[in-house]
């Protein structure tokens, strides 16, 4: 089988699993497509057919990596149109220890990092095509427990927010984090939610 012929056989993103299937020497096939650039290594044993299927986008290339997982804080914030700042990192929730800043990788200039968040919060997304997102309720509340507060709090657009949502999410999440949410309804004037955290 020609090396072009199994590239179609191959997705936009595949491991190095995938290529064995249809290749005897999986090492050597690797090794001319990225020489011969037809498909560019993403990260360890995770690879992008470039030349037959084109680049994915940021969220799906993330989301490839590290199974399961979901996009979430400031790049879902602003996905959703919660934030018009556009983040330099796509952060990714995943129940995996194989977390920290050796895992971090770099994709068409964008940051990806990815963070472990407990079983038990691993919720709260919704899949998209080809990847899989926090929603902006979620997305709120990931980002004031990991970060400890809101980007802007001030310039948040909080119109598509489903505030019987978060008020049924923030329960699951630490008190400091449910803390931080009455304290924005009191003090941040955030429409309609003093009534949806009470």
């Amino acid at each position: 089988m020609s090396t072009l012929h199994i590239l179609q056989q191959l997705p936009k993103l595949f491991r190095y699993a995938d290529v064995q299937k249809f290749s005897g020497n999986a090492n050597v096939f690797l090794t001319r497509a990225l020489q011969r650039g037809l498909i560019e290594r993403l990260t360890r044993g995770v690879y992008i057919n470039s030349n037959i299927k084109g680049l994915p986008q940021v969220e799906e290339a993330a989301c490839f990596i590290r199974t399961p997982c979901y996009i979430s804080c400031e790049w879902a914030l602003n996905y959703h149109g919660i934030t018009i700042q556009s983040p330099a990192i796509c952060t990714v929730m995943t129940v995996s220890t194989a977390v920290g800043a050796t895992r971090n990788l770099l994709y068409r200039g964008i940051g990806i990092e990815f963070s472990r968040i407990a079983d038990y919060l691993f919720s709260g997304y919704t899949i998209e095509e080809g990847f899989a997102i926090a929603t902006p309720e979620k997305a709120l509340l990931d980002t004031i427990y990991f970060r400890k507060s809101l980007p802007v709090q001030d310039e948040l657009e909080l119109d598509g927010v489903n505030f019987d949502l978060l008020r049924a999410l923030v329960d699951a999440f630490p008190k400091r984090v449910q803390e931080y949410v009455k304290r924005m309804a009191k003090f941040a004037d955030f429409r309609g939610l003093g009534a949806a955290v009470e």
